[in-house]
């Protein structure tokens, strides 16, 4: 994340913004699916939701509590995530209150995609079970 100033000037990489296209059809389509999985009901209560390199495609995939894709039998199979959404109440009650759905719209206007990119190029290079860098 970054402040909104900062988070406009950036965008995905020419390769993240393919295997986008590739995985969801366009940005808007990713978007779209990535705010259904983290509408109430999908991740009920608390959890994440999740950008992941799987192989050759990105998938979304939503977390219960603290877990994550990294974790073998969290999804069905290990990915490795390169962008996350906190759906914990924390993260969003005292501006939001009980609007999860406006939360998650107004966060894609924070997202750093220079690290984005940096995430994605790094775990797409190692190919190996290694998580991205913090």
């Amino acid at each position: 994340m970054a402040p909104p100033d900062e988070a406009k000037k950036t965008k995905p990489s020419d390769a993240l913004a393919a295997a986008i296209d590739k995985s969801f059809g366009s940005m808007d389509e990713m978007k779209a699916k990535f705010e259904a999985q983290a509408a109430p009901g999908a991740v009920f209560g608390s959890g994440w939701v999740w950008v992941c390199v799987n192989g050759d495609k990105l998938e979304i995939v939503g977390t219960p509590n603290q877990d994550n894709p990294l974790m073998k039998g969290v999804t069905s199979e290990v990915m490795f995530p390169i962008l996350g959404l906190d759906v914990w109440e924390h993260a969003y009650y005292l501006k939001y209150q009980n609007r999860r759905p406006e939360y998650v719209s107004n966060w894609w206007n924070v997202v750093n995609w220079d690290k984005v990119n940096s995430n994605f190029d790094y775990v797409t290079e190692k190919k190996a079970g290694v998580p991205v860098r913090g």
